[in-house]
Order: C-alpha cells, then structure tokens, then sequence
C-alpha cells in the first residue's frame, strides 16, 4: 500500500508539473480568452446560475459565464492558469470579477465543494493518470436538481496535440456516459453526440476536428 500510495504522489507531482510548465513557459497567453463554443451554446439556453469549471485553464469560459450573469468556481491544477483567469475576470470589470472564485484542485487527489446549476468540462484529456469516470461522477452528484453536467472531449486527433498518434482511440459519448455508471432515475443524458467543427491551436494552426459531447441532467426531485 506505501508503493502504491508513493507511485501516485509521483504522478500527481508529475502532472502539476507538466501543466505549469504548460503555462508558465509562455509569457502571454496560451489560448484565445474565448468560450469553448458548445459551452456557448449550451449556456445559452439557461438562466444564469451557479457554475463549476473543471480544468479552466486560463478562464476563457469561466469569465464568459461570470459576464453572463453566473457565479463560477473555477478550478484548475496549475497555480499560473488560475492567475491568469483572475487577471482575465478583472480585465472584464469588477462585476465580472465578483462572480469569479478560483481554487486550485489537482481532481486526482480533491473535488471542490458546493452544488452546481452548470458543471462544465472542456477537454480534460491528459498525458497522466487521471480518474476520468470518478471525477465524472462526483461532477454529476455536485448537480442541484436540474442541473447540466457538460462533458466535451476531443474526438480526433488535433495536428498541435501532445501525442499527435493518428491511432489513438477516442472513446465514445455512449461509452463514457455508461463508464460513469449513474442512476438513470436520478441522472438522464440529454446529448450524446460527435459534432466537427473548424478549430484553432495555440500557435494559429487551423483543422476540421471531432468533439465527444456528453451532456448529462441531474432530474428534479
């Protein structure tokens, strides 16, 4: 049991490490600022409430849902991500600013507190190991009564990714809705889907790319 315990504060050190350097090593931003656009669309569609944003990077989303009215944890790994999502909120003005809480979170070792109207997880795909399906459903139980777990991963290979293997599998929506193994009376999914959109990478690199989305709704009481 020590090794075991030892193997994982090695690899959870490894990955803070990895995703500081990530940021750190660029002394501007890494992605746009923007909201992920299924995000956008998605939010859309809801009246502004509470929202958890698993792995927010550099805040894009987090400081678009702050602007749209919701309160956001923002929770990311990487010390230097957070900062630059607070620096973002207040570059959007003080309203924006107060609506923005940041923690950081390595989601293999903790899970931030609360219960969520959105929770939001954009393309937490990662070289280390990381409990996908655990974090998935402590997402899922961190619903009120209504609310929206939004999953998107990448479901094709991009040309700027770390491991740009053209034979790498990519789940499928079926298949990490059924992995997260939820009470279908309490959770129901309300899209299962593999969209292409137009996509573009951290330097300006364009391509066509496949989303997974799974979108998943905690019933009312």
């Amino acid at each position: 049991m020590t090794d075991s315990h030892a193997d994982l504060d090695r690899t959870a050190d490894e990955a803070a490490h990895f995703w500081e350097d990530v940021y750190a090593r660029r002394g501007d931003r890494v992605w746009s600022g923007r909201p992920n656009p299924i995000l956008a669309e998605t939010a859309r569609t809801m009246p502004p409430g509470t929202a958890l944003d698993l792995g927010c990077g550099e805040g894009g989303d987090s400081v678009w849902l702050a602007a749209q009215g919701w309160q956001v944890t923002a929770v990311d790994i990487s010390t230097t991500a957070l900062s630059r999502a607070t620096a973002h909120a207040a570059a959007a003005g003080s309203a924006v600013a107060r609506r923005l809480t940041v923690e950081r979170h390595d989601l293999a070792r903790t899970f931030p507190a609360g219960a969520f109207d959105l929770v939001n997880a954009q393309y937490m795909q990662t070289p280390f190991a990381l409990p996908r399906a655990r974090v998935f459903r402590q997402a899922a139980h961190a619903l009120v009564p209504g609310g929206l777990l939004l999953i998107v991963d990448h479901g094709s290979v991009r040309p700027w990714a770390w491991d740009p293997d053209p034979n790498t599998h990519f789940p499928t929506p079926e298949e990490i809705f059924e992995a997260l193994d939820l009470d279908c009376a309490v959770w129901r999914p309300e899209r299962l889907d593999t969209p292409r959109r137009e996509a573009t990478g951290p330097d300006g690199q364009t391509a066509t790319v496949t989303d997974t989305v799974i979108a998943v709704r905690r019933l009312a009481a």
